[in-house]
């Protein structure tokens, strides 16, 4: 899993950012001879099904070929040691009761987001795996990035998914829903029976004007009377004293992306949650989306494990994206070293 400010849903080819480190060591840093060096632990190695395609790498031509068998192809971007990656695979590809309707409707491409093989997205395009990752806007491992039949990007993924919600995403490529609406609009209509009571927190702030929040940086948390992870998140992350102390960089607003409820944007204009949400192209419940002085820094739209979870709150609300403008995980890779330098052992996972 990796981040980058205001690009987490960009699909364009032509978006440019710092390269993936999440699951790697953290880099060098000064510790004195007497203090061992802490260690880096939680990374996971994935193995990939065997009916994922061995592709040449010739992008544009594994596309004509998966539009033969009228198939699209997904290219699941991945990192070495990403337990996030390993996790995904395991349930969502492996383990998911759709892994037939899988094999049948769509050719899997791996990349690796830090390799060096050849790809070549057309006949005018080609370069290495890092390279694709940095102008496919890679900003989380996993990445899935689906393809149409003439070889567009239609849908994108940041980050692990519980299979249900994979599967919402699987049919709308499938069933080409793309030609006529948004993967947001299409996941509206897909929506469960109500299955979520909104949950408290002493932190949620009742703000109708979100432009109005002062000096301190913004978090909104969009959830949904169908969330299926916002008792997770209350449970886990909101439940714990680090978080909670991290929040207090933030004013934090819920809201519930189905509301009409009037309420002013942090830009300044008058819209309803469920207007903002369609604006942002929220597709996940629950997303934490976090602003600072009136922009928006970076999003969390997929499950993480608490040790990234709490370096994305300190990344905006100690406001360290000032020192690491690039890339929220150069501070948080910056930590991991501080850390470990000290002699602390650093977990990014917590399974």
């Amino acid at each position: 899993m990796r981040s980058t400010p205001r690009q987490l849903t960009a699909l364009a080819l032509g978006a440019l950012l710092a390269m993936p480190t999440l699951a790697q060591d953290a880099g060098e840093a000064t510790q004195t001879a007497d203090t061992p060096k802490g260690k880096v632990t939680g990374g996971k190695m994935s193995t990939h099904p065997d009916w994922f395609k061995e592709s040449f790498l010739d992008i544009a031509e594994d596309v004509d070929e998966a539009a033969e068998d009228d198939k699209h192809v997904i290219l699941f971007l991945e990192m070495n040691g990403c337990p996030y990656c390993f996790k995904m695979i395991e349930e969502n590809f492996k383990g998911a009761p759709y892994s037939d309707f899988i094999q049948e409707t769509f050719d899997v491409i791996a990349l690796n987001v830090l390799g060096d093989r050849e790809v070549a997205l057309n006949a005018e395009t080609s370069l290495t795996e890092k390279a694709l990752a940095q102008q496919l806007g890679v900003s989380y491992t996993p990445t899935v990035v689906f393809l149409n039949q003439s070889n567009d990007p239609v849908a994108r993924i940041n980050g692990y998914r519980n299979p249900d919600d994979f599967k919402d995403v699987l049919d709308y490529v499938a069933a080409k829903a793309y030609a006529s609406q948004t993967l947001a609009q299409y996941l509206q209509t897909r929506k469960t029976q109500p299955s979520y009571s909104f949950r408290d927190h002493p932190q949620f702030r009742d703000i109708d004007d979100l432009s109005s929040v002062g000096d301190k940086p913004l978090a909104l948390l969009f959830e949904d009377a169908a969330c299926v992870a916002c008792d997770a998140l209350h449970d886990g992350h909101l439940g714990d004293p680090k978080v909670n102390e991290a929040l207090k960089g933030f004013v934090v607003v819920r809201l519930d992306d189905r509301s009409d409820e009037p309420i002013t944007a942090p830009d300044g204009t008058k819209t309803t949650p469920k207007a903002l949400a369609e604006t942002l192209g929220i597709t996940y419940e629950p997303t934490l989306v976090l602003y600072d002085k009136g922009q928006e820094i970076l999003r969390i739209e997929s499950m993480l494990y608490r040790y990234h979870f709490l370096g994305l709150l300190e990344y905006v609300g100690e406001r360290h994206y000032e020192e690491y403008p690039n890339d929220p995980f150069d501070y948080i890779n910056a930590k991991t070293a501080k850390l470990t330098s000290e002699g602390k052992d650093v977990s990014i996972s917590d399974e």
